[in-house]
């Protein structure tokens, strides 16, 4: 029989061995701070990069006007070599994303890749003088305008159609 007790103390020893370990983590766990939120993200300032496309591209650039301050302009980049291709992208009021993509490149493509494999609906919307189609699902819902000549653009993100189209409302082509 004293080859068995031998085996009760170290499986005992075991258990006890991993219930100090368990209260061990859990006390580093309570005394690790925990920041649950998303990061801030800094503001950036587009408006040399929105002259420079606007005297480089072939179309006439779209940039928000009048937008209120919750909304953050977050990136921004003009590739002239890329089918004049203009980003620009934001954080809404609600903490979601929204870009607005314009480029000259073939619009299916360009389409597929700026609303990020998003389908067109047969849903229409009249945003000032254009007509927006409603394009859903993929990582993405978005706005497509297609009735500028030389270019398409895209109105895009994880934020709501409303704030979607908001954005939409606000851009000024020059």
């Amino acid at each position: 029989m004293a080859g068995s007790n031998g085996k009760q103390k170290t499986v005992r020893d075991m258990i006890l061995s991993l219930g100090l370990i368990g209260l061990a983590a859990g006390f580093i766990y309570l005394l690790v701070p925990h920041n649950d939120h998303a990061p801030d993200l800094k503001r950036v300032d587009y408006r040399v990069e929105l002259l420079t496309a606007r005297r480089a591209a072939s179309y006439p650039v779209a940039a928000p006007e009048g937008l209120p301050g919750p909304w953050k302009a977050t990136s921004v980049r003009f590739q002239g070599e890329n089918s004049d291709r203009w980003h620009l992208g934001f954080q809404d009021p609600e903490g979601q994303y929204v870009q607005v993509e314009q480029s000259t490149q073939k619009r299916a493509d360009f389409i597929e890749q700026a609303s990020q494999g998003a389908s067109a609906t047969k849903r229409t919307e009249k945003i000032g003088d254009h007509t927006w189609t409603r394009y859903t699902g993929g990582h993405y819902d978005a706005l497509v305008l297609q009735d500028t000549p030389g270019s398409t653009t895209v109105v895009a993100g994880t934020a709501s159609f409303d704030q979607l189209t908001k954005m939409a409302a606000a851009l000024k082509m020059r």
